[in-house]
């Protein structure tokens, strides 16, 4: 792997990407770039473009528009094999009539690398998916995740700087999908290379990620950290895509440096933080994950609201609640937690939003 590029410089960028499928619109102006060493995922629905960007860096698909630069060169049309990056797809795509050691090998071949050095690359590659064992064992002698990781290991084989990985684990069962996370998570880091990672699994890319790119309907909606797109959604589709949330309408009360005052129907919170400028009087949306309600004594601010009904989550328990203006409430509580109180169906209670756990979002933006 050339490691001379500098780690303030993107070691992909794409720039103003756009694709046209006749009429309709794939991708409109993607932006995004990767960094030497990142784990970056591009998570969104189906149909929103993030495969149909992985193909365009990957060489398969022509984009109708835009640049991407690999290493500040511009690559857009190079051919597949003239861009030297690792694939890793959800089929396999493993040859049967040759063994696992020959799998891993066969990207050094066609490179000109042979006999003991291919050797050599190939066993190391195998152990560092912990298949050392299995290099004489054909496809058909393994499970699907052993089929994973072979292909893994063929993808890094040659030392990539950048490892392109399509959906790689939505074939196989929940178990096996945790532990493979972990596993390339540390062959992230082990190996160096950038990892772009396309799923549509929203635990998946949160546990994961150094950054997530999150597409919608052909563009991007928001890019960060998954603690920042978790907690602080720029916009309703990325609070929603990325787990239950709650949604209160809102009016702004007054703003100023300690940050915006919202009048909702549990009263007035004051000093929220937003990355948006609002005025008095704007229509807002308040945003607040179901494990940042808390519970309240009587008489507290916040909102009345009732149990309508309940369920156990092993060390969670999950509430849904309803206010008297008919607004559903999503409250998740630690199961056993000291102090809890034993709430039932049509049991009436009050919970309290903190300032620093909302969201405001501008109620105006197309959901």
């Amino acid at each position: 792997m050339n490691s001379s590029l500098s780690s303030s410089e993107p070691l992909l960028r794409v720039q103003g990407l756009r694709k046209l499928f006749g009429a309709t619109v794939a991708l409109d102006g993607i932006d995004f770039s990767l960094a030497p060493g990142e784990f970056l995922t591009l998570l969104g629905p189906s149909g929103s473009g993030k495969t149909t960007t992985l193909m365009s860096i990957a060489g398969f698909v022509a984009p109708s528009a835009g640049e991407i630069f690999h290493r500040g060169k511009p690559i857009t049309r190079r051919q597949p094999e003239e861009r030297g990056f690792g694939m890793v797809f959800q089929g396999y795509a493993l040859f049967p009539h040759m063994t696992v050691e020959q799998n891993v090998k066969f990207p050094l071949s066609i490179r000109g690398v042979s006999g003991a050095e291919a050797r050599s690359r190939a066993r190391a590659a195998l152990e560092q998916v912990q298949l050392g064992a299995y290099a004489g064992r054909y496809p058909r002698q393994l499970s699907g995740g052993q089929q994973q990781r072979v292909a893994l290991a063929r993808a890094l084989v040659y030392r990539p700087d950048a490892l392109l990985l399509d959906e790689p684990l939505s074939a196989l069962d929940k178990k096996l999908r945790a532990d493979l996370q972990w596993e390339l998570r540390k062959l992230n880091k082990e190996s160096g290379a950038s990892f772009l990672y396309v799923t549509h699994d929203q635990e998946e890319a949160l546990s994961m990620s150094d950054r997530i790119v999150i597409f919608n309907q052909g563009r991007i909606a928001q890019i960060g950290s998954p603690s920042e797109l978790y907690e602080r959604p720029a916009n309703l589709f990325v609070a929603e895509f990325l787990g239950r949330s709650n949604v209160l309408e809102g009016t702004v009360r007054s703003v100023d440096q300690n940050g915006v005052a919202v009048d909702y129907e549990g009263g007035t919170i004051p000093a929220c933080v937003s990355s948006r400028a609002f005025a008095a009087g704007d229509s807002v949306r308040l945003v607040v994950r179901p494990h940042k309600l808390r519970l309240a004594p009587e008489g507290h601010p916040g909102l009345q609201a009732r149990v309508e009904a309940l369920s156990y989550a092993g060390n969670l328990l999950n509430y849904l609640l309803r206010t008297p203006r008919g607004t559903p409430l999503y409250l998740e509580l630690v199961a056993g937690a000291q102090g809890l109180p034993d709430l039932r169906q049509g049991a009436d209670v009050r919970v309290a939003l903190d300032a620093a756990a909302v969201s405001v979002l501008d109620a105006e933006e197309p959901v």
